[in-house]
């Protein structure tokens, strides 16, 4: 893998969605309650910085109001792990999917880690080096487990990734010690 340039990477998990099972989860817009937490996320960022975010509206919206009116770029490399529009009779079901997922299954139709880590890291690797350009740290706006894949296989985690997953909030603020390579939630 190619070297993150920078001295830290921010990484925002995307605050709660309006959740509507009849839509996939990659269409789900952020909910309006939701923009206020986002709003409070500023306080974790030092302005100005280098924003980018999923192409997932729940996402770029998160990343947006922590921006305020500075631009943030868009990048599909840092979509959720893609799987099929199952909705899950109670939020166990998916959870438990998910944690599997995190501790390195697969479960039949979700994209495979190893192509979630290329190019999740591709796209780091690419927003990293212009941040470092700009001299700005770079403030990645993405989901969960996407970016909990990547970062166990760069960095340490203090706990193994599934519990590492399960304890990201909505939303939640990690910051990557790229010197250190140390990986912190700043927000709990």
């Amino acid at each position: 893998m190619t070297g993150v340039q920078g001295e830290r990477v921010i990484v925002v998990r995307h605050a709660m969605p309006a959740v509507d099972p009849d839509v996939p989860s990659e269409q789900w817009q952020l909910a309006q309650e939701s923009r206020v937490a986002a709003r409070l996320m500023r306080l974790h960022v030092c302005h100005p910085a280098y924003y980018v975010a999923s192409t997932e509206p729940k996402a770029a919206q998160t990343m947006q109001e922590i921006a305020g009116a500075q631009r943030v770029v868009r990048d599909a490399g840092l979509a959720e792990v893609h799987r099929p529009h199952v909705w899950f009779t109670d939020e166990k079901g998916y959870h438990s999917a998910a944690q599997a997922y995190a501790r390195g299954e697969c479960p039949d139709g979700w994209e495979p880690r190893d192509q979630v880590i290329e190019r999740f890291d591709a796209a780091v690797v690419r927003h990293a080096a212009a941040a470092a350009e700009q001299n700005r740290t770079l403030v990645i706006g993405t989901h969960g487990l996407a970016p909990t894949v990547w970062m166990a296989s760069r960095y340490e985690l203090a706990t193994d990734p599934a519990r590492f997953w399960a304890d990201l909030r909505f939303p939640d603020i990690v910051e990557i010690d790229l010197r250190a390579r140390t990986v912190t939630c700043l927000t709990h």
